[in-house]
């Protein structure tokens, strides 16, 4: 199959690629300085030229406090952006794949938030993702939306090298304990994206199971590195960001385990990544 990717210099465009590939797929890649998803005419040009057969949208403006800055910027990338992809999309009969985020839910319920749960973004961040999600449906074509949370793989920026960096420089990090998510490696979303290729299209989470706070993610990282950084336990609020935040965005993944697929657990995915990026670190 050859396959369109956008954002693919991000940590989960560079996942997808590399691995599509192995799988013996057509991957052309485009970053954002290549392909501009605001730019529609580029965008009509490319796919015409190229004429894919599966597009997948993984280019997005994902930090949370700029978007609050920055907030044309946000829900013109976010939201415009997948409208644009998706309406080429349609128009050449070609499926879409658009990959979305927990953050346009509340967080203000306990429970996992399955596909059909009420969105009610905080921030916006989610209201311009969430933005992105209904424009990608609105023409009714072969769209898949997958929503994941708590993403991190390698070559990014992500809160696990952040832990790993802070940690060796600091004795102490004061990290949040009431925000509840999924922590999920790019590899095993990855390894879900390539078999919801050829299912039926639809809206489907897809994150490693289990649950845990952003104190819990960090503890378990400083533990798996053998450091004596001291994590500590500080509330939403005395950690003093301005930006709101779901105190709860655990996806239910009971959809896509209705399929057959299941995802492993957060720790031992991340136990796989601080393995390779220890590697990575010595070949270095």
């Amino acid at each position: 199959m050859k396959i369109l990717i956008t954002g693919a210099n991000g940590q989960l465009g560079k996942c997808l690629s590399q691995t599509l590939r192995e799988e013996g797929h057509v991957v052309l890649t485009y970053s954002k300085e290549q392909l501009d998803i605001t730019n529609r005419n580029q965008i009509r040009e490319i796919i015409q030229k190229l004429k894919p057969e599966l597009i997948i949208n993984s280019a997005a403006f994902t930090k949370v406090d700029l978007c609050e800055k920055e907030i044309e910027k946000a829900y013109v990338i976010n939201g415009i952006g997948p409208y644009y992809l998706a309406a080429e999309s349609k128009e050449e009969n070609i499926k879409f794949l658009h990959i979305s985020t927990d953050y346009i839910f509340a967080g203000d319920q306990f429970s996992p938030y399955e596909e059909e749960s009420q969105a009610v973004p905080k921030n916006i961040y989610g209201k311009s993702k969430r933005l992105g999600e209904e424009l990608a449906l609105v023409f009714g074509g072969d769209v898949t939306i997958i929503r994941t949370s708590w993403l991190y793989g390698h070559g990014g920026d992500n809160f696990v090298n952040t832990i790993k960096t802070l940690s060796e420089r600091l004795d102490k990090i004061d990290v949040v304990d009431d925000q509840f998510g999924s922590p999920t490696y790019t590899k095993d979303l990855v390894n879900v994206i390539k078999e919801l290729i050829t299912m039926p299209s639809g809206i489907y989470h897809v994150t490693n199971s289990g649950s845990c706070s952003w104190y819990e993610f960090a503890r378990e990282i400083i533990k798996f590195l053998k450091k004596d950084t001291v994590i500590t336990p500080i509330s939403t609020r005395d950690y003093g960001s301005k930006t709101p935040r779901p105190l709860y965005s655990v996806l239910s993944n009971k959809k896509l385990n209705s399929t057959g697929i299941y995802v492993r657990n957060w720790k031992e995915g991340l136990y796989e990544y601080l393995e390779k990026e220890c590697i990575y670190k010595y070949e270095d």
